[in-house]
């Protein structure tokens, strides 16, 4: 069986990078995704310096500043100037709307990618986005990524094969908004009860630790932590191996 344990976030905060550095040099993260407009991506970046782990672009429509003129995108920002916050996007996804202009949507996916070619210095190992359930930003970040040849990930999370470029993929349930998560059991879980022979398996994780900026800025903070312990635990390792599961990164798919 084939899996690849993913961490998101770079540049999320300082504590996040910590936190996802600390699960790559010490634990099972070979691929991280960047935010690339956030203050902290190049630190986060700095961090993993020498670790040779797969750099996706993991892009943020919901937090700070964008990397396009906001005047461009208005369907996309508040009255700051700022991208609009992941709650507003819930809130218009649960009443059946969506309030992203699909074709400004392009423009601030297309700056972010620029932004990271900047910072990375090469194209991203995979390409999808953080937080957002909306149609038309999905059919942005598909024009984004046909344009650039990248490998776009679709964000399916119902357990139902979906496409990661040209592989087949199956995404492993996340609970990680579960005040009692256990991030152990969630990820033998999905493997006993979703992961496939025939696909690529994909955990999705948030390894972090916990700063002012996070708390202030995101539901998902604790929890972080507890996904950072679970990711350096040399028992989920050994359980990993005593069932044959191969370890890929996504510079080891098409």
């Amino acid at each position: 069986m084939k899996l690849i344990i993913r961490a998101d976030d770079i540049g999320y905060s300082e504590a996040v990078n910590y936190g996802i550095e600390k699960s790559v040099r010490d634990g099972l993260i070979r691929s991280a995704g960047l935010m690339p407009n956030m203050p902290y991506a190049a630190h986060g970046l700095k961090l993993l310096e020498g670790t040779g782990i797969a750099i996706g672009q993991h892009t943020n429509m919901c937090l700070e500043r964008p990397c396009a003129d906001p005047a461009l995108i208005p369907s996309l920002v508040d009255e700051r100037g700022y991208l609009k916050s992941s709650r507003t996007w819930r809130e218009a996804f649960k009443k059946g709307e969506d309030f992203a202009v699909a074709e400004e949507a392009v423009i601030e996916i297309e700056a972010q990618y620029q932004r990271f070619l900047e910072l990375v210095g090469h194209e991203p190992s995979y390409f999808e986005a953080h937080a957002v359930l909306s149609d038309n930003l999905n059919k942005a970040l598909a024009v984004v990524a046909e344009k650039h040849g990248l490998k776009y990930q679709p964000l399916v999370l119902d357990g139902s094969p979906s496409y990661c470029g040209k592989t087949p993929i199956v995404i492993l349930p996340m609970e990680s908004g579960k005040a009692d998560y256990d991030p152990f059991e969630t990820l033998k879980k999905g493997i006993e009860k979703y992961a496939s022979e025939e696909y690529v398996n994909i955990f999705i994780c948030h390894p972090g630790y916990v700063d002012d900026y996070l708390m202030k800025n995101s539901s998902l903070n604790i929890n972080r932590t507890k996904e950072t312990a679970m990711l350096c635990d040399p028992a989920v390792k050994k359980w990993l191996e005593e069932r044959n599961i191969e370890l890929l990164s996504y510079d080891d798919i098409a």
